[in-house]
Order: structure tokens, then C-alpha cells, then sequence
């Protein structure tokens, strides 16, 4: 289970990288993330951009209706 959660699902690209950016600034390093992303381009943007910026990748699931669950760590 992840210390906080976002949800982005309906966000359009580049906004929902920029509000992940945002929430990480805000928490301290070694604390978890949970966002909810839109399928296609919003979690593989979001995906690469964390990854880029040196934070962790702990899971990327997709539920049934089509939304992408990203869990990640702060660096």
C-alpha cells in the first residue's frame, strides 16, 4: 500500500506528468506514490519522465476498465 495517491485519471498530457512532478516535491524521498493514469500516452509519458528523473518504478497495473495504476518511490 502506498504512503499517498493521486488520481489523473481524465488528465490530458503534459498536465498529468507536471501534477505527479508537483506531489513528489511535496514528500519526502523513500515515500510511495500511487497514481491512476489514462491508458496510451498519459502512463507511457508519465512512466518515462519518473524513470528519468531517477525515481523507482514499483509497479504498473492495468484494472479492467482500462486505467493504469503506476506505483512508484520517491528518489
Amino acid at each position: 500500500m502506498a504512503d499517498f495517491s493521486l488520481d489523473l485519471r481524465g488528465v490530458a498530457c503534459p498536465i498529468n506528468f507536471v501534477k505527479t512532478r508537483l506531489f513528489l516535491d511535496k514528500i519526502n524521498s523513500g515515500q510511495s506514490l500511487e497514481v491512476w493514469l489514462d491508458d496510451g500516452e498519459p502512463i507511457e509519458s508519465v512512466t518515462s519522465s519518473i524513470a528519468a528523473e531517477g525515481h523507482s518504478i514499483l509497479s504498473s497495473e492495468q484494472d479492467s476498465s482500462g486505467f493504469h495504476k503506476l506505483c512508484l518511490v520517491k528518489a
